[in-house]
């Protein structure tokens, strides 16, 4: 279902989804601006600020695949605006920022990949690092789906990071995620076993043209092969639409990457959830292979939970499906909401604040 844009129905929105917060809340909210100097654009993002006076721990939101606003807006919800809302009421500061090109960001999304988007998250940090009511020592990225793939590539590298939450994260290179979503999908909507095996096998093809072969006449003549049966005029459509795709350089990154590449290399405290009925980023597939990363980089300090009865977006969900998403009226499952904040409390009260030592002869 598509999200209208005239007021009727946005209020019809509204009303539809129970957990949005209402003005006035109890906690600071400023809009904010900072710089990624990495890629010389400008980030526009919402800081909200516990009451009193910190410092707190807080946390950078990174949002999924696809281009997004700061409340990672989908389908009438707006899942990033009540993480925000209920973290900060639980003592946690939170940035949420507009991605490449939309709201009040700058920069090109459409030729940007994961990696980029990785440097927009680490100005995040850095920004958090200027304001005095945050603790510079108890900084963490929450990653949804993409973005739970995003906040271990920071976190294997950068020292700022105390500690990461993978919301629905992939654990397998984005290949092998592709072709295990269409087809539990596909048989989520009722087609048939074999037929979701060969769209996932078809698709599997695309995918391996997106990333093997850089020549357009080539990947036109195969995806004209893929094509046949077709009309003309589909035929003509499908190879337009496929080759724009396939030429992304995100999709060229995203189908190669594998995560366990960064995760093996995470020493910071790690939560990793997936809904049990998720289709999108399929947990008996993911959290494994999350699990043997952490285990084979020596990563003591994780958790990781698969959430009775959710979905991708970590809504209580009939089967998980994406045609469900707009029809729910609940934005994030308040298991979820709990999970989440609860533990990042409790790795923030065991964040040691190191004593400022005088520089020594020796130094």
């Amino acid at each position: 279902m598509a999200v209208e844009s005239d007021t009727t129905s946005e209020i019809t929105w509204e009303r539809r989804r129970p957990q949005n917060p209402v003005k006035p809340y109890p906690y600071r909210e400023e809009e904010v601006v900072y710089e990624n100097k990495t890629a010389d654009i400008q980030l526009g993002a919402t800081l909200t600020i516990p009451p009193g006076n910190g410092p707190f721990p807080a946390v950078v939101l990174i949002t999924g695949s696809g281009q997004q606003d700061r409340d990672e807006s989908l389908l009438g919800h707006r899942p990033f605006l009540v993480l925000a809302d209920y973290l900060t009421r639980k003592g946690i500061a939170v940035l949420r920022t507009d991605d490449r090109g939309i709201g009040k960001s700058g920069g090109d999304f459409a030729a940007s990949t994961s990696a980029d988007f990785a440097t927009d998250a680490e100005a995040g940090l850095a920004y958090l690092k200027t304001r005095s009511e945050i603790d510079p020592q108890k900084l963490g990225l929450i990653g949804h789906s993409e973005g739970g793939m995003i906040a271990p590539m920071i976190a294997a590298q950068n020292k700022d990071v105390a500690f990461i939450v993978m919301m629905a994260g992939p654990g397998v290179p984005g290949d092998q995620l592709g072709t295990a979503q269409i087809e539990a999908i596909l048989e989520a909507s009722g087609k048939s076993h074999e037929e979701a095996e060969n769209a996932a096998a078809e698709a599997q093809k695309i995918m391996e043209l997106a990333t093997h072969e850089k020549e357009d006449a080539v990947i036109k003549e195969k995806l004209k092969e893929l094509a046949a049966g077709k009309t003309p005029e589909e035929q003509r459509q499908m190879e337009d639409q496929l080759l724009q795709i396939i030429k992304s350089p995100w999709l060229q990154y995203f189908l190669t990457y594998d995560p366990a590449t960064a995760i093996t290399k995470v020493k910071v405290p790690v939560l990793a959830i997936n809904g049990e009925k998720d289709l999108q980023v399929l947990p008996w597939q993911n959290l494994p292979a999350i699990r043997k990363a952490l285990e084979a980089g020596g990563n003591t300090n994780f958790e990781l939970d698969q959430l009775p009865g959710l979905n991708h977006l970590f809504q209580t969900a009939a089967t998980g499906a994406p045609s469900e998403y707009a029809e729910i009226e609940e934005t994030i499952s308040p298991l979820a909401l709990e999970k989440i904040s609860s533990w990042i409390l409790n790795q923030t009260a065991t964040v040691i604040k190191q004593p400022v030592r005088a520089p020594s002869p020796l130094d």
